[in-house]
């Protein structure tokens, strides 16, 4: 044997060796992969279950962006978004999906950004609106762009039916629902044109109906924008990164 022979037999097996070494490496990578993809999502629906007081099987979808290892190298996750159906939190309640951005894996420091989206139902917004005191709540509706009302009033023992269509809207973190049109039994007419019909039996409907949620949500959640899409009424919020890592915006806010 030659000592290039030689030579060449080391060095193939080194090759060989590099080779199964680099194999292995991968391999172990996409475990940790598939781990991590198991554990962290995991940890993410706990905690959102916790704070939310949801039952232990409630489900909740999370999605977390890109791969993960490098970004639990980092500390931080780039991308995730959270969501889960019939969420109830006191009287708000609805489908929610949170997305966030730049969230720290240890809590200890606040978020990037983050945003939720909440779609309740009309039964659901009816649960919300039985909090304004004299409103009309167990005969509310959705109909696209309003939230709509309805009752009767007795004059000269006739029985006629009316109904109040209501433009919602926000104002300094409340819901504020406007008279823009209503009927009179099968008339349409504008809310200025209802203001003083019947007696004024009707004006107390036709205000301005202004509800604060904040003292039902975490000081985190600011209401940014409210509107009826198809059957369902979408509420935008903006949430301060800070919830992550201050306990004061997880507790209720003030009206």
């Amino acid at each position: 044997m030659t000592a290039t022979g030689a030579t060449r037999r080391k060095r193939g097996r080194g090759l060989l060796v590099l080779v199964i070494l680099l194999v292995v490496v991968a391999a172990l990578v996409v475990v940790a992969e598939l781990v991590a993809r198991q554990v962290v999502p995991g940890m993410i629906r706990s905690a959102v279950a916790d704070q939310l007081a949801l039952p232990a099987d409630h489900p909740i979808d999370v999605e977390v962006d890109g791969i993960l290892l490098p970004q639990l190298l980092t500390g931080t996750l780039d991308q995730v978004r959270v969501a889960s159906q019939d969420v109830a939190v006191g009287p708000v309640g609805g489908d929610v999906r949170v997305e966030a951005q730049g969230v720290p894996i240890r809590g200890d420091a606040p978020a990037e950004g983050a945003t939720a989206e909440v779609r309740m139902t009309p039964e659901q917004l009816r649960t919300l609106l039985a909090t304004i005191d004299g409103f009309p709540a167990e005969t509310v509706g959705l109909a696209a762009p309003n939230v709509t009302a309805s009752g009767e009033v007795q004059i000269l023992g006739a029985t006629i039916p009316v109904g109040v269509a209501f433009g919602p809207s926000v104002a300094e973190g409340d819901i504020v629902l406007t008279p823009a049109e209503g009927t009179i039994g099968d008339a349409s007419v504008t809310a200025d044109q209802l203001r003083g019909q019947l007696f004024g039996l009707l004006d107390p409907l036709l205000e301005d109906r202004r509800l604060c949620i904040a003292e039902h949500l975490p000081a985190a959640l600011a209401l940014q924008s409210i509107e009826v899409t198809g059957e369902e009424l979408v509420a935008d919020f903006d949430i301060d990164g800070g919830i992550l890592s201050d306990p004061a915006l997880r507790e209720p806010g003030t009206c």
